[in-house]
């Protein structure tokens, strides 16, 4: 019984050893190429599209609706106290530090991170990976660098934007529902806000952006078992993204509040 228990055990730090050396080895390469000519600008256009321009309606939604539901909930508790009008400051600078950066994360690695598991997956099932090689041609500088480019570029901006409609959906139910005059809403939003706030929001979302790309190609390049393996290598890579992200972002939030406290 122990036995199998760690037998099991040690299966799972071989396997978690590889998964964590494997990532770091296309990392690593993938941020060499990056800087390397040529620079692949017409796949890095496509794939920003994908996961930037395309993604703007979903962001959109989903950081409305984060807007409504968070200023409701602290509505129920500020107005006990009688001070509805911090909403708007406590709002936004969760939107901007927290909720908007990594929501917006967790919702481009469901929607363009398994698609680029899904994507690479098949490629590698049906050969077309080893056929680029056979032409000469870097799978990472042809398949990865784009991607990590334009994830790395397009997190931020839609960062960016998901905190602006995040605010503007507070800003609907308090000026609706509370009562909080216009001017005053956008008086109290502004003046809480900080560069360093905002630096650090966007600094997360980039940072999230290159561990989509980085996971999800990997887990691509990794597929094993035909059609089932790429199945199996898209839940694997929405799993783990997500659990990168949620880590990365308790790290960089502890760094930070220390650095700028």
């Amino acid at each position: 019984m122990f036995t199998l228990f760690f037998v099991d055990l040690g299966r799972k730090v071989l396997s978690l050893m590889h998964f964590v050396g494997g990532l770091t080895n296309l990392a690593v390469q993938t941020v060499y190429l990056t800087f390397k000519p040529p620079y692949k600008t017409e796949r890095i256009i496509e794939q920003a599209k994908k996961a930037g321009y395309d993604s703007f309606p979903i962001v959109s939604l989903v950081a409305l609706f984060i807007g409504f539901i968070f200023a409701l909930q602290t509505a129920y508790f500020m107005q006990r106290i009688g001070s509805e009008l911090y909403i708007a400051s406590m709002v936004a600078l969760s939107i901007v530090r927290e909720l908007g950066p990594v929501i917006t994360a967790l919702i481009v690695a469901g929607r363009v991170g398994a698609s680029n598991t899904a994507e690479l997956g098949s490629m590698q099932v049906t050969e077309q990976i080893d056929a680029l090689e056979t032409l000469a041609a870097n799978p990472v500088k042809y398949l990865v660098v784009p991607r990590f480019v334009a994830l790395g570029a397009m997190l931020p901006v839609l960062t960016l934007y998901a905190n602006i409609i995040g605010i503007l959906g507070s800003y609907f139910i308090c000026t609706i529902k509370l009562g909080i005059t216009s001017s005053m809403y956008m008086h109290v939003t502004f003046s809480s806000l900080l560069y360093k706030d905002l630096f650090t929001g966007l600094f997360k979302s980039w940072i999230f952006g290159m561990l989509i790309a980085l996971i999800s190609c990997y887990e691509g390049f990794n597929v094993e078992g035909g059609a089932a393996g790429v199945g199996r290598a898209t839940t694997r890579s929405v799993v783990f993204t997500f659990i990168m992200i949620i880590a990365a972002d308790c790290f960089f939030t502890a760094l930070f509040y220390f650095i700028f406290p």
